[in-house]
């Protein structure tokens, strides 16, 4: 017998996971999108740099919306591999190392964009004019953008997995692998074309799109509980409730457990 504490217990995870993705997207679209459409003018140094050092506030906010989008991720990565753990464990192990590996590399990525802002702050009298101080700090720029494009290999990587495991979860719809798929495509395209051929046409801004379905749906609809406890196996099930603070009392076995966790080893 399933009870409403098991329900709940797996579709709080799930919901708590589709919350912590949405919210990548205002944090992405500050650090990416509205702060270089404002202080970066392509092809001119002198420009960007005194749109930085007029609005360096704005410039520092999108990188703490970066370094805070990355701890974030963190989290999420927690949510989802506890959700799809009994699915399979070792595509779930897979799925959260490269979506980690994003972190450490978006984090010192960052390192680039202040130090775009120590070199502008310098004085003259360091020994470089200030059109060198600006070339140098565009020049910062584009490696922090780099490095960005590097931690989207793997962030474009760990929806591989993500996508398999949503297909053979039977708790969720296996049609939602395809937008994973499309926007996995995206990414890795474009991380591609920069390190392969750098200035060619980007896709991922549109296929980027479809990374709001699978966070929606589990905001939305959730999981289908029942289905979650048969495929995992009793410990998973204890465990979801203990998280959540709910009876420790083990659960009843399902005579579909024993299926899904021998698919699992």
């Amino acid at each position: 017998m399933v009870t409403s504490e098991g329900h709940t217990s797996i579709n709080r995870t799930a919901r708590f996971a589709g919350g912590l993705y949405l919210s990548l997207v205002p944090l992405g679209v500050i650090s990416f999108v509205y702060v270089p459409s404002v202080v970066v003018v392509p092809g001119d140094a002198a420009a960007t740099s005194r749109n930085i050092l007029s609005s360096e506030w704005l410039f520092r906010i999108g990188t703490v919306s970066h370094l805070i989008s990355q701890v974030v991720v963190v989290f999420l990565v927690v949510a989802l591999y506890r959700l799809l753990r009994p699915v399979n464990m070792e595509r779930a192990m897979v799925m959260s190392l490269l979506a980690l590996l994003c972190v450490p590399v978006s984090f010192l990525s960052e390192v680039n964009a202040l130090g775009a802002l120590d070199v502008l702050g310098s004085s003259s009298d360091v020994g470089f004019t200030p059109a060198q101080l600006q070339a140098q700090a565009v020049q910062l720029l584009e490696m922090r953008r780099s490095g960005v494009l590097i931690a989207q290999v793997f962030w474009g990587l760990w929806m591989l997995p993500l996508a398999a495991l949503v297909f053979s979860s039977r708790f969720l719809p296996k049609w939602l692998s395809i937008p994973v798929l499309i926007v996995a495509a995206g990414y890795l395209f474009d991380s591609g074309t920069h390190l392969l051929s750098p200035g060619r046409a980007t896709i991922s801004q549109f296929t980027a799109v479809g990374e709001l379905v699978l966070p929606l749906w589990l905001l939305i609809k959730g999981v289908d509980a029942e289905l979650w406890r048969h495929v995992a196996g009793p410990s998973d099930v204890d465990e979801a409730r203990r998280s959540d603070g709910g009876s420790r009392e083990p659960a009843v076995q399902q005579p579909v457990a024993a299926d899904g966790a021998s698919r699992r080893r």
